[in-house]
């Protein structure tokens, strides 16, 4: 790898997620350890074109593994989308000597990443960074077990209220088109049910909540609501729900951006550092366009084509649990 991979860009993209900066440490540390020179990108794919880039030495990633967010900030890039937009980020690649780039973030900077390599051929190696954990080919995400417990944290808050005032509440979680916060944090927190995209329609899963006695012996009762479009979110929950039921006082909590915020998890920050490592040590065995994933507490390669080509299914073990747990 030595006299090939000399310079690495390295950049954060799309919606942040605890344990990024775990990862842009990671990666930097174990790229000089390597004697390859790190020009960090800032502002992810807007950034690389408009060519807002510096070399960063450990120093500039000291005292960062412990802070949420991200040092290199990270923006929505629409240019970078057009041939024209990646032709302009290959320009500062070429002009600042980059022979390959480590991108962290999700399905979009996957999708940015694997184009700009089939284009311009550059090894482009990928660590899965998002709060929705719906990357195929990984077990999980950086920042995933943070929002998790993020989530927790507030449900067994609202649980509180929700007792006090014999309240149903709906949760909205994030999650795009995914239902593993939903789900897991379901699970976590002792929650009634989980609304999800990948199980039913969100009119089967609410009759079934509905169907199995709502509260039953309990005199209150939260319900976890992915965003997804394919649920409708909560309020839309909540009002189908009021209108059925409207003896019943039922109230809405939307959670909103405090799930991607905080200093994430030991648990987060292991993995991004263990990824973090393993993007370099993929470069020396001349990966090209793969994720850096984690299987059954052990490292992999995947193709980022397969990572954001794939679908990645819940556990349906963990839907039954939720079902059981729940009366």
């Amino acid at each position: 790898m030595g006299h090939q991979i000399k310079t690495i860009g390295l950049l954060t993209s799309g919606g942040d997620a605890p344990g990024m900066n775990a990862a842009v440490r990671s990666v930097t540390r174990a790229a000089i350890y390597h004697e390859i020179k790190v020009k960090a990108i800032m502002r992810g794919y807007k950034g690389l074109i408009a060519g807002e880039v510096r070399e960063f030495t450990t120093q500039d990633v000291s005292n960062i593994i412990q802070r949420g967010g991200t040092i290199l900030k990270t923006a929505r890039c629409k240019e970078f989308e057009t041939a024209e937009g990646r032709a302009q980020a290959y320009e500062t690649i070429e002009r600042e000597h980059i022979d390959a780039l480590v991108v962290i973030g999700g399905n979009g900077t996957f999708t940015g990443g694997l184009a700009l390599s089939q284009e311009f051929d550059i090894p482009v190696i990928g660590l899965p960074a998002t709060i929705d954990n719906d990357l195929w080919g990984t077990d999980a995400t950086i920042g995933f077990d943070t929002a998790m417990n993020t989530i927790m944290d507030c449900v067994d808050k609202i649980k509180d209220t929700a007792s006090s005032h014999e309240r149903i509440f709906f949760v909205e979680v994030m999650g795009r088109d995914a239902g593993f916060l939903a789900l897991n944090a379901a699970i976590a927190a002792g929650a009634e049910a989980a609304i999800i995209p990948e199980r039913r329609t969100r009119e089967q899963q609410l009759d079934a909540y509905i169907g199995n006695g709502i509260r039953k012996s309990k005199n209150s009762s939260i319900v976890l609501v992915s965003e997804s479009p394919e649920t409708g979110g909560a309020q839309a929950m909540a009002d189908r729900l009021k209108k059925q039921h409207p003896e019943y006082d039922v109230r809405v909590s939307i959670l909103g951006h405090l799930q991607r915020g905080g200093s994430p998890t030991a648990s987060d920050r292991i993995l991004a550092s263990r990824l973090g490592v393993a993007a370099i040590e993929a470069l020396h065995e001349e990966q090209r366009c793969v994720m850096v994933g984690i299987k059954n507490d052990e490292v992999v390669y995947v193709p980022l084509s397969q990572a954001i080509g794939r679908h990645k299914d819940v556990k349906q073990d963990k839907v039954k649990a939720l079902q059981i747990l729940s009366i």
